[in-house]
Formats: C-alpha cells, structure tokens, sequence
C-alpha cells in the first residue's frame, strides 16, 4: 500500500529544494520594506495549492511568482518534486 501524501510531506521536500539550490524557506521576508510592502525572498519555491491541485511555484524578483509544475494531486506533484530534485542533484555533479 502506498504512503499518504500530505501537504506536511511535500513541503518537507520542497524545504530540500531550496536547501539544494541555497534559497531561502520562506516566499516572503519576516519583515516589510520602509513603505510596508512585502519583500519577496526571490528563488524561493513553494506549494501553491488552488481548484482542489496543487503545484510548485518560485518567487520571483518584485514579489510574481512562476510555475514549476503543472497543477496536480499531491501524489504526482510528489513524485514531480522528487524528479526535479533528481535533476538538480545531478546537476550539482
């Protein structure tokens, strides 16, 4: 039987992304700019989850956002992270 995939275990592997890549863990700063804004951690990825799916987004400079995978269930956006974590690692060697 296979593990339940929760949003607790996708975030954990999301956290090993931004370890991989030396980003921060956090979308945004604790703190605001002078005017109040939120300041973006730019190259920090996330779960974004909406419509029932949920996909792997990165912050981006000006506080957008990208897309990194396609909406999907958790259980194939885990192994969809799993694959780019895959990527990355060989990447590094």
């Amino acid at each position: 039987m296979k593990q339940r995939i929760t949003k607790n275990i996708l975030e954990k592997r999301v956290a090993l992304v931004n370890d991989l890549l030396g980003n921060a863990q956090e979308p945004w700063q604790a703190d605001r700019d002078s005017n109040g804004n939120l300041v973006p951690n730019p190259g920090c990825h996330y779960i974004a989850g909406a419509y029932g799916g949920y996909r792997l987004e990165e912050m981006c400079n000006g506080g957008g956002a990208r897309d990194i995978s396609p909406r999907l269930t958790k259980r194939e956006l885990y192994e969809w992270i799993n694959a780019y974590i895959d990527g990355i690692e060989r990447g590094m060697k």
